[in-house]
């Protein structure tokens, strides 16, 4: 088999598509997949940057998702048979040609999805689903604000909502014209620029100055204050990444007179049964809403995985709006 190996932390070029051992059979209740597909998303570049390191017993290769086929199954396993079509929740191997992964986070193709777009729904799915209608606990008619809305979560958190709430109001930031248009065009009520605006006054000025009831925030530090500031009374901020930074300064005393929550949610290192409950709950929720064409991948490209490389560097340019996905070729 073949797979991406990284040198060491370092920029892009750091990974090589390679030959590595194959695959031992799968053990009880765990399920290999030839992988058709895979995505980019951000913690991929943070580990090949040496920030972000996977799981202990997880595969050292990059990669949090796939689509593909089932090409064998473990003792126990029996909701998915050889030549499935399936997608995959992975806690790492994803840039391969075969991967192994438990049966519980293994997902059908949704209708109307191809093999190779799939790839780019697990993550998105399970982080929204764990984030937005989990610990967020998002209701019909409260304000959401989304950071980072042209992303691949973020993409999928404005569809998500304005599917399954559709009483919802949708704030989203994005860096450029092009990417505020395609965020109101998923379906954002108040687009930001967060070049050029201040979230915090637009978000006051659009809801009469109440706040957002619930922020999914990718930042971090650099939010963190604004992020108080723009919640309304018992608003929740839910952090899910560090892009702006790992310390940041939190107003306690602002955030008690809102009586407002902050929570910080990780999906990769969570155990193997949580991740079953949301694979479980994402399925159940989007699935539906994916078939009906009300929530639907955003991909921002397709390239082999031979060019990785120029996957990463797309992402660490800001060039990308939705997910870039990875075809992958059998070898």
């Amino acid at each position: 088999m073949r797979a991406v190996t990284v040198s060491g932390p370092g920029a892009a070029d750091v990974m090589v598509w390679d030959e590595v051992d194959d695959l031992p059979p799968p053990g009880p209740g765990r399920v290999q997949i030839d992988v058709a597909a895979t995505a980019v998303n951000r913690a991929d570049v943070l580990q090949r940057q040496g920030f972000y390191p996977p799981p202990p017993g997880a595969p050292e290769t990059i990669g949090m998702e796939c689509s593909g086929r089932v090409t064998a199954v473990g003792a126990g396993v029996t909701a998915w048979s050889v030549g499935d079509e399936v997608c995959a929740l992975l806690a790492g191997g994803g840039y391969a040609t075969r991967v192994e992964v438990s049966a519980g986070h293994v997902l059908p193709i949704p209708a109307g999805v191809s093999l190779v777009a799939a790839a780019a729904l697990p993550e998105a799915a399970c982080t929204v689903y764990s984030t937005v209608f989990g610990v967020g606990g998002l209701r019909d008619g409260e304000t959401v604000l989304v950071h980072g809305g042209a992303s691949g979560i973020g993409t999928f958190a404005i569809q998500a909502v304005r599917a399954c709430r559709p009483a919802c109001r949708i704030a989203a930031t994005a860096g450029t014209d092009a990417k505020l248009a395609r965020v109101r065009q998923l379906g954002a009520d108040l687009a930001v620029s967060y070049r050029d605006d201040d979230f915090v006054v637009r978000l006051r000025e659009a809801t009469d100055g109440r706040g957002a009831d619930l922020i999914l925030d990718n930042m971090g530090a650099v939010y963190l204050e604004r992020n108080v500031d723009a919640l309304a009374l018992e608003g929740r901020l839910v952090i899910i990444g560090m892009q702006g930074g790992r310390k940041g300064t939190l107003d306690i005393g602002r955030l008690l007179t809102k009586r407002g929550a902050v929570h910080a949610v990780s999906l990769r290192y969570r155990p193997d049964r949580q991740k079953d409950a949301i694979v479980a709950g994402a399925r159940e929720l989007f699935w539906p809403q994916i078939a009906a064409g009300r929530i639907l991948p955003t991909i921002d490209r397709v390239l082999p995985i031979e060019r990785v490389a120029d996957a990463h560097q797309a992402m660490e340019d800001l060039e990308h709006t939705g997910k870039i996905v990875l075809s992958v070729a059998a070898g």
